[in-house]
């Protein structure tokens, strides 16, 4: 595909699709019920869980960083003279994906294509977006085609935003400095059904931190010590989930005499409930604990590459559709993702453990 190529044909529009959150205090509640739904979580427990989002006010930080995010993608568009419209839905708050459909339908929209705001398989980031789509689809007559990007973590795009935000956190820290490439932690059976072959959420992970580190050895000369580690588990004791917890590793490292360390959230796209409370909270306050020198780099939220490889991969998709062979740019081992994922693909675990807390995996 020629760079500069802005021929969006067949597609009249995009959807941006995102987990949403609450924007003030009194819809922190029954944000957490549309999330638990079917579980069977009493009210006074999602309190509790609720007071993460309490302590900053009541607010999400994601639906800021979606306007943020829409911002940036239609002038990127406009500049490079992509003639789109760009829509917004949420899975679980305002605006909601079947009210964005209607809308969408009401304006005469018929096929559209859909990025989501979660780079990984597994089942809850992005088998579960397409059965909400799916849903969403049946429940407006009318509704548009919808066809949802590849998964996009180890697009040169993406894994370019952590590379230079690692090493601005590293450019902080002392000489010999680790790194903790950090993810949502999930339950450990639906890592194992992730993917079309399984341990597809792990093993993207993995590539992705192998990519970065290997820029940056490439760029310093130096080699150092990185580990996948995980925040965010939730659920009953009893279910294994992905280890090690970030706080756990941080005390590690400190008894391993490591100088400092870096802290680079692979696994979100912005700076949801997950950094800024998991990360820049309760990790910023172990590591002060520890005297763990500690920097968090950066995730991509509105940077240039991110936003530019977003726009890229719907004229990706679209030249795709329209049987021709595009270049499918990505970094590491693994290869481009897949477009459209076979329908036992991330199957659901029999019993929903959805995290429960916040808002991605």
């Amino acid at each position: 595909m020629p760079v500069g190529t802005t021929d969006a044909t067949p597609y009249d529009a995009v959807l941006l699709l995102s987990f949403g959150g609450p924007e003030k205090p009194e819809d922190v509640l029954p944000f957490l019920q549309n999330v638990t739904r079917g579980r069977g979580i009493p009210d006074e427990r999602l309190k509790e869980v609720g007071e993460h989002y309490y302590s900053f006010g009541g607010k999400s930080p994601i639906n800021d960083q979606n306007r943020a995010l829409l911002t940036a993608l239609r002038e990127s568009f406009a500049e490079a003279g992509l003639e789109l419209p760009i829509y917004w839905g949420n899975r679980n708050w305002a605006p909601y994906l079947t009210d964005t459909l209607r809308e969408m339908t009401a304006d005469g929209i018929r096929r559209a294509v859909v990025i989501v705001t979660s780079a990984y398989p597994s089942y809850s980031g992005c088998r579960q977006y397409r059965e909400n789509l799916e849903d969403a689809t049946r429940d407006v007559p009318g509704a548009p085609r919808l066809d949802k990007l590849r998964h996009y973590a180890n697009h040169p795009g993406f894994v370019g935003s952590f590379v230079e935000a690692t090493a601005d956190a590293l450019g902080t820290l002392p000489e010999g400095s680790a790194i903790a490439y950090v993810t949502h932690s999930i339950p450990t059976a639906m890592n194992e059904t992730s993917g079309p072959d399984g341990n597809g959420y792990v093993a993207w992970h993995e590539d992705v931190a192998a990519a970065i580190d290997a820029e940056l050895e490439r760029r310093t000369g130096k080699q150092r010590r990185t580990d996948l580690v995980y925040c965010s588990r939730s659920g009953p004791p009893q279910v294994p989930w992905l280890e090690p917890d970030v706080n756990d590793h941080l005390e590690a490292l400190a008894a391993d005499g490591v100088p400092g360390v870096a802290v680079v959230p692979i696994g979100f796209v912005s700076d949801h409930m997950e950094v800024i409370y998991d990360l820049d909270t309760e990790g910023a306050a172990t590591a002060e604990k520890l005297g763990l020198p500690m920097a968090r780099a950066a995730t991509p939220g509105t940077d240039e590459r991110f936003v530019t490889m977003l726009r890229d991969l719907v004229v990706e998709r679209a030249a795709a559709e329209r049987g021709e062979q595009p270049e499918r740019p990505c970094v590491g081992t693994l290869g481009a993702g897949w477009d459209d994922c076979r329908r036992d693909c991330c199957p659901p675990l029999r019993r929903p453990t959805r995290p429960a807390t916040k808002e991605t995996v």
